[in-house]
């Protein structure tokens, strides 16, 4: 039996969803850091934590209609 999808395609695949994720995770990392930067400089860490609750929420917003819509493209 042959693999439905070559070992060339399934490391194209993986280095695309890397370039596609990296944008979305740097952020977190920048206001993350810069959360325990400030408080461990005894300066309010709230803006950083505030930026990463919106970051959540607009996440869990969108994640069901990226969900449905990558779905249905697979389906296609």
């Amino acid at each position: 039996a042959t693999p439905l999808v070559s070992e060339g395609r399934t490391r194209g695949a993986a280095v695309l969803l890397s370039l596609l994720v990296l944008p979305l995770v740097t952020p977190v990392l920048i206001f993350g850091a810069g959360a325990v930067e400030a408080a461990g400089a005894g300066l309010d860490a709230t803006p950083h934590l505030s930026l990463l609750g919106a970051m959540l929420a607009l996440a869990l917003f969108g994640a069901p209609w990226a969900a449905s819509t990558a779905l249905r493209i697979s389906l296609d």
